[in-house]
């Protein structure tokens, strides 16, 4: 249980993990910092890597002073693309030096380009692969045929980030950043057993998950996803919901928390059975939803903490 949950009285938590709440900011703001923590978040993923490691270090120091945590910043790595590879690894090296100094413990990577969508709609995919090599053969029931371009920019996202990634594991690991690989919305690695045995064949204690409760519920429940990944595996949270609509071009759209449909409960108490503890982010609303104070986007995390309606009391 939290300190200040203690003081308000509010009801214990039936859960033995601990979630913390976070939102997204670019470069750190000491007016932005201080309502943050006024409306009770606990701390901050950055956008912003394009700063020195001295710019990066009084950042921490604004965030500390107030109480809040940079707990994470973001990169991506098109590993698929080799005229980018290069630059890429080099910008992602700088990353983890200015996580390190921001004091973050964490970076999103999003491993590879963007690959064209097959006409496949999400609830037929039905994917097979290679668990040595992690290559795909299949991506549905039946024939796959129409789908060979697909399933070949597939393996070769795989094979280059496997190939590429390696090159930034001895800063990470002299730093004591952790990779959190996340698919948002590249089109790879969508079934969720095919994402666990990719972050699995990196072996290493510093690459992992960086896991959005919003991405995967087209294909499968979220608790599938959270249950394929196991114990150990998420370095963070993004928290995130997505309408499932099958009339929709893409399967759904996303949504507030809350009117998705992600059940919160069996995500949370899914979350406590494979002993997640750790940042959750709020990554966004919808901008014709009405706009939320944040004192309402904290309030819906400790719902979900509390494992009650997200809605309740917002």
């Amino acid at each position: 249980m939290l300190d200040d949950e203690k003081k308000d009285g509010a009801t214990p938590t039936p859960y033995h993990t601990t979630l913390r709440c976070a939102t997204i900011v670019g470069k750190i703001n000491p007016r932005e910092i201080e309502e943050l923590a006024a409306a009770g978040y606990d701390g901050v993923e950055s956008r912003s890597t394009d700063v020195t490691l001295e710019e990066a270090r009084e950042a921490r120091r604004v965030c500390e002073a107030n109480g809040i945590k940079i707990h994470s910043v973001m990169r991506s790595a098109r590993f698929n693309r080799e005229d980018c590879v290069a630059g890429d690894v080099e910008a992602l090296r700088h990353g983890i030096r200015v996580a390190a100094a921001y004091g973050a413990s964490s970076v999103l990577v999003v491993p590879g380009a963007g690959v064209p969508a097959p006409a496949l709609p999400p609830w037929e995919f039905r994917i097979k692969f290679d668990p040595e090599t992690l290559m795909v053969s299949q991506i549905c029931d039946g024939d796959s045929t129409p789908y060979a371009e697909y399933i070949a920019a597939q393996n070769e996202a795989t094979n280059a980030a496997r190939k590429h990634l390696p090159k930034v594991l001895d800063v990470a690991a002299y730093e004591g950043v952790k990779i959190g690989l996340e698919n948002v919305w590249n089109n790879l690695w969508h079934d969720p057993n095919l994402l666990a045995a990719f972050i699995r064949s990196f072996d290493s204690p510093w690459v992992g998950s960086y896991f959005d409760l919003g991405n995967y519920v087209k294909f499968t429940s979220t608790e599938n996803c959270l249950r394929a990944l196991g114990k150990g595996i998420i370095v963070k949270l993004h928290f995130k919901d997505f309408l499932v609509d099958r009339s929709l071009p893409n399967g759904g759209k996303f949504v507030p928390v809350g009117l998705g449909s992600n059940d919160w409960r069996a995500i949370r108490q899914t979350l406590d059975d494979i002993d997640y503890n750790g940042f959750a982010t709020i990554e966004f609303e919808e901008s014709e939803s009405p706009k939320l104070s944040h004192r309402q986007q904290v309030q819906k995390f400790k719902n979900f903490f509390n494992g009650v309606d997200v809605l309740q009391d917002v």
